[in-house]
């Protein structure tokens, strides 16, 4: 029987893993055989790019729901090894270690934020991971109950990075704060400081999007300190290059992103951002019978720009790794990777939202309608193509039956 592992169960390793799936169907008996695993450390999709949102409901997707009728197996389980020369996966299950042989590798193993070794980082909230995000809403919803005499920055925040995280985060932000605020009869003290190293707020996009952009941060009260560093994190403030220290409650690093660590396993150069070169089929260059796709691939796209990390592109990258892997398999035809044009569109709270296109950003949408857009997007077009609906009474975790088919997700920027 021939083996393909995924090592990832985020939106990269979800759609390798039905592609591949369908590519097995489609070529008939003949690869009726093939095994396909998928290893996740956890049983669900975490709709990573709905973490900046005011509510964490229905933002993890249980993986059986989605695997189980494609045929794929699930095992559960951290990835400690990869040795490409004699093709196994090494994953551990607590203190016992095993190995999955394989055919074909696709690694989606995603990313991680980036955090400097700064003094106090341990304070910072993220919201990278459900377990991130979930401890900063618990955080922010007791900030009420903190002594108003203690703390003069309670209803305060300080959020690291003013990049596309960075302000999804702090535009929304700001409504629940001025909320638990209000409610505490502080409602004049909520207040959020975003801080940028570079010298102009979203310093990714073009010079037209970040004029509405800035105006969406005036318009909801958000001071933007662009050009500083933070040099440290306490529990009740922020400190800033040239010893300026900001009160807050809360910080949150949205700062940077690098590729999963298990990239370093495999035998290549890597780019700055850990990622591993892959040719026009995902495959990566150097390691035989190995693919990789989302956060974890150096791709290029359009000409000479490499994929962002994000879901637009982990998305069509994990459908063409994983089919590609099944077809090399049985020796058929590999299919490029050849996105859809790029487009981005940035959630910015109570000031509405932004869709752009290209690599220029050029502004399409922008307020109500864009807001719109970017709700389908977040809440319906990236969820796997399942309808995943939850049970009377389920927490928020996640609890979920799964219901009927949906249409395929698109590949739309979040």
């Amino acid at each position: 029987m021939k083996q393909l592992a995924i090592v990832g169960g985020g939106f990269a390793g979800v759609w390798a893993a039905l592609a591949a799936a369908r590519q097995r169907e489609r070529l008939g008996p003949g690869a009726s055989a093939l095994a396909i695993t998928l290893v996740s450390r956890d049983p669900w999709l975490t709709i990573r790019p709905r973490l900046y949102e005011a509510s964490l409901e229905d933002v993890r997707v249980p993986l059986d729901a989605v695997l189980d009728p494609a045929g794929v197996e699930r095992v559960e389980a951290d990835v400690t090894g990869i040795d490409s020369a004699a093709r196994t996966v090494v994953i551990g299950h607590g203190a016992r270690a095993d190995a999955i042989r394989y055919d074909r590798l696709v690694l989606a193993a995603g990313s991680r934020t980036s955090r400097p070794a700064i003094r106090g980082m341990e304070h910072a909230f993220g919201v990278d991971s459900f377990a991130e995000a979930s401890a900063l809403h618990a955080h922010v919803d007791s900030l009420a109950a903190r002594s108003e005499r203690a703390d003069a920055g309670r209803f305060s925040a300080v959020v690291v990075g003013a990049g596309f995280t960075g302000i999804e985060v702090a535009t929304t932000l700001i409504a629940r704060l001025r909320a638990v605020a209000a409610g505490a009869g502080a409602g004049r003290e909520a207040n959020v400081v975003v801080v940028e190293r570079a010298g102009v707020p979203a310093p990714d996009m073009g010079p037209a999007a970040r004029r509405h952009i800035e105006r969406a941060l005036a318009t909801l009260g958000i001071t933007v300190r662009t050009g500083r560093t933070v040099t440290a994190v306490g529990p009740n403030g922020v400190e800033l290059d040239g010893a300026e220290w900001i009160p807050a409650a809360t910080a949150i690093w949205t700062g940077g992103f690098r590729a999963s660590g298990l990239t370093a396993l495999l035998p290549v150069e890597h780019d700055a951002s850990g990622r591993l070169p892959v040719d026009e089929y995902l495959r990566v260059r150097g390691v035989p019978s190995v693919y990789a796709a989302g956060d974890v691939a150096a791709a290029r796209v359009e000409g000479s720009h490499l994929a962002p990390m994000s879901c637009q592109y982990a998305i069509p990258m994990g459908e063409v790794a994983g089919g590609n892997a099944v077809l090399d398999l049985f020796g058929a035809a590999l299919e490029p990777f050849v996105p859809p044009p790029y487009v981005t569109c940035l959630d910015l709270g109570e000031a509405g939202a932004l869709f752009t296109t290209g690599w220029e950003r050029d502004v399409k949408l922008a307020g109500h309608w864009a807001s719109v857009m970017k709700q389908t997007i977040n809440r319906r077009l990236i969820y796997p193509p399942l309808r995943v609906e939850r049970d009377a009474g389920a927490p928020a975790s996640g609890a979920a039956r799964v219901r009927g088919d949906v249409a395929s997700p698109a590949r739309s920027a979040a």
